[in-house]
């Protein structure tokens, strides 16, 4: 584990909260709801909106985590520019695959009645099977609903080669979670060079891909791949999380007629938070560096 990890796991809840602000839309579903309806209104990019919360084993946390996203379809109604994610460790899943998509399955109706779309998040390698087994039931059923796959993982070729025929919506990028070496690449430069490889399949097997990434040179190369194989602009798009400063090719590309989507996470219980915002910090601790000069700023 290397030292920026370290410190960010050591760090206190309350300065976690802090300095992962810039991450996290508010704690309410009506903060959520306002900061997706903002980043359309003034800059015409999508989002696409989580209730933070993972790895749930309460009976009551996952029924409340039920109530919450049905009241958040409902209070986004019908609308052009924000979608759903949901993980199935907070629907469900230790009660087992089966309950777990019964759970998602629900939302996935309710979401179709609103013309919205929902994306089932991708956990750490442990929960892979699963999510693509409930993912592959519902897309069957249902052609409101999309999934993610990672490019560090070995075996993610032939999770795509699986979905053949499904016309899947998948969101791709390298993925936040630590994976062992003997299942996952450690590099994350060769992480990027295979997104870029599993973009051109996902084109190739007729699959709608959600490219996640930040990196500029990794989303130029992948609209010249959607380019040379005649895939038009609405045959894909750009996901990022908000909070990372990329407003300059966002912008240019929304310009161009390419649908760019940011991540707007939500949190009602701050302890359920503390995950992702940790991966977040780790990830990039210069958002450390960011809110505290912010800080100075306003004192």
């Amino acid at each position: 584990m290397s030292l920026k990890e370290l410190i960010v796991l050591a760090t206190p809840s309350p300065l976690v909260k802090i300095f992962a602000a810039p991450y996290v839309a508010g704690d309410s579903i009506e903060k959520a709801i306002d900061t997706a309806k903002s980043l359309w209104e003034k800059k015409k990019l999508c989002s696409t909106i989580d209730l933070l919360g993972e790895e749930l084993d309460n009976d009551e946390d996952v029924k409340d985590t039920i109530e919450t996203y049905e009241k958040l379809i409902k209070k986004l109604g019908k609308q052009p520019y924000a979608t759903i994610s949901l993980k199935p460790t907070q629907l469900g899943s230790h009660r087992g695959t089966k309950h777990c998509e019964e759970n998602i399955e629900k939302l996935v109706v309710l979401a179709g009645e609103y013309d919205n779309m929902i994306t089932i998040d991708m956990e750490d390698h442990n929960y892979t099977d699963m999510t693509l087994e409930i993912y592959r039931n519902l897309k069957k059923k249902y052609s409101n609903v999309g999934t993610v796959l990672q490019s560090r993982l070995f075996r993610t070729k032939d999770d795509i080669l699986s979905l053949k025929g499904l016309n899947a919506h998948i969101r791709i990028c390298i993925g936040i979670y630590r994976e062992p070496p003997e299942i996952a690449l450690q590099d994350k430069t060769e992480m990027k060079k295979k997104l870029l490889e599993y973009v051109e399949l996902l084109f190739k097997e007729g699959h709608y891909p959600a490219i996640g990434t930040h990196e500029e040179w990794v989303i130029k190369e992948s609209i010249n791949i959607a380019e040379r194989l005649n895939i038009p602009k609405n045959g894909y798009e750009i996901q990022m999380l908000m909070g990372v400063p990329r407003d300059r090719l966002q912008q240019e590309l929304v310009s161009n007629g390419i649908t760019v989507r940011l991540y707007v996470p939500f949190a009602t219980r701050w302890k359920y938070a503390i995950g992702y915002c940790k991966r977040r910090l780790i990830a990039n601790p210069m958002m450390g560096v960011y809110v505290l000069k912010n800080l100075v700023k306003r004192h």
